[in-house]
């Protein structure tokens, strides 16, 4: 299997697809910021709903150097995902380097209250990444 800058993985029913593409446009390589804009589409393929209540980033640069980012929900939204619905979103992570890569995981909530952990797996922030396709993005 070869190395692509996308990544897709389901747990307990929640299925992740992540891609990554280089903001030339707003990075300055000369000052060491390359940006990246990522996609993240979440699709409930199981069978109950779940409400994303939180996120955990681990963020990985080309010099080895790791940094972790824990938040509430994603760009300031928890989508609850009925059974067969799915919710995009765009964000962005500048780097130092001019590669990285990024993983993480998602804690969502079911309707009984039980939580439980969607991995993201890991994808590439690589200048060589193909364009993202946005269109199916809801925010």
């Amino acid at each position: 299997m070869t190395n692509t800058p996308h990544s897709d993985t389901t747990t307990q029913g929640i299925r992740i697809q992540a891609a990554a593409e280089f903001r030339p446009q707003e990075s300055e390589p000369k000052s060491g910021r390359f940006v990246f804009r990522y996609k993240i589409t979440m699709h409930n393929v199981g069978e109950a709903p779940a409400k994303l209540l939180s996120r955990h980033w681990i963020i990985v640069d080309a010099d080895g150097r790791r940094e972790e980012t824990r938040g509430r929900g994603v760009v300031g939204e928890q989508p609850k995902l009925g059974v067969g619905e799915s919710y995009a979103y765009v964000s962005y992570c500048p780097l130092p380097t001019a590669w990285g890569t990024m993983e993480g995981s998602y804690t969502f909530e079911r309707d009984d209250g039980s939580r439980f952990q969607v991995r993201v797996g890991r994808f590439f922030l690589v200048p060589t990444a193909p364009p993202l396709t946005l269109e199916s993005a809801s925010h």
